[in-house]
């Protein structure tokens, strides 16, 4: 980073990576945060006072990214970092998130859900497209079965809670997968967590958007946690290499050094990728 900047920062959550780069911008820089959570903005809203950049807090999905540019009047960007990953602020959410804790089954990420929630899902939708979804975007072996135990569940009770859920998923596996080294409920949680909020769909219209605005030897810089997110980048990033257009400092993903998994485990799984935009000359 350099002062003056143009900086997204996609994902606030706890407002961690919004503080570290506020304190390298300038007067002259400027800091663009994106959330759904209300409550991650404020709290960002209190990290920032005082900075010295430009910055603006946007509760909105960064999806919209493009548009509220244009809305700012900011028509080019020097960096943007979408972080992936989940904060412990999420996890404590009360939105049934988390299979540890009993919630109510809404698992989205605006703190007034208003569309589609997890309880939608396992009580409406179809088993096929229930065992779709665990599939294609939970990466779960044991998906057909899981959506079957689901639907019969639902016709004596509809879902309500968190681990209502979660004890049901349990159950419905074999029991060398119930007492494995992830809870058997963990790749589900993901599935639903992904459809509810549209989260590949908001990835690719945030990147584009990103990459459309990026001047000229500007820089993206993303963090996944899960392969499915991390084949989409490495696809998109590829593409935009290959058309000429932009360039991968690296090729393969950053991975987390042994000292600071010791120190952050949730980053054990965690990839960086970064593609910066390629100047043409004329």
């Amino acid at each position: 980073l350099v002062p003056d900047d143009c900086v997204v920062d996609a994902t606030l959550g706890g407002a961690g990576h919004a503080g570290a780069i506020a304190g390298r911008l300038g007067k002259k820089g400027v800091l663009i945060g994106f959330d759904l959570d209300a409550d991650a903005v404020a709290r960002a809203k209190k990290v920032l006072e005082g900075a010295r950049p430009d910055v603006h807090l946007i509760p909105g999905n960064f999806r919209h990214l493009g548009k509220e540019l244009e809305r700012l009047r900011i028509p080019s960007i020097t960096k943007a970092l979408f972080d992936l990953g989940w904060s412990s602020y999420q996890l404590d959410s009360g939105r049934g998130f988390s299979f540890r804790a009993d919630e109510p089954l809404s698992m989205t990420y605006a703190t007034t859900p208003a569309g589609l929630t997890a309880a939608t899902i396992v009580n409406e939708w179809g088993e096929e497209s229930i065992a779709d979804i665990l599939f294609g975007w939970g990466e779960e072996h044991y998906s057909r079965r899981i959506a079957k135990a689901i639907v019969e569940r639902r016709l004596h009770k509809p879902f309500t809670t968190s681990v209502e859920l979660a004890e049901a998923i349990k159950a419905a596996v074999p029991p060398r997968y119930r007492h494995g080294r992830i809870h058997p409920a963990t790749r589900t949680f993901q599935a639903l967590r992904i459809a509810v909020n549209d989260e590949l769909g908001a990835l690719t219209e945030g990147l584009r958007a990103a990459w459309a605005h990026l001047a000229p030897r500007g820089r993206i810089a993303v963090i996944t946690f899960h392969s499915i997110e991390d084949r989409m980048v490495k696809h998109m990033f590829a593409a935009w290499e290959a058309s000429g257009e932009g360039k991968r400092p690296v090729k393969k993903p950053i991975r987390p050094s042994d000292e600071e998994v010791s120190m952050n485990p949730r980053s054990r799984s965690a990839k960086l990728r970064v593609i910066e935009k390629v100047v043409h000359r004329p």
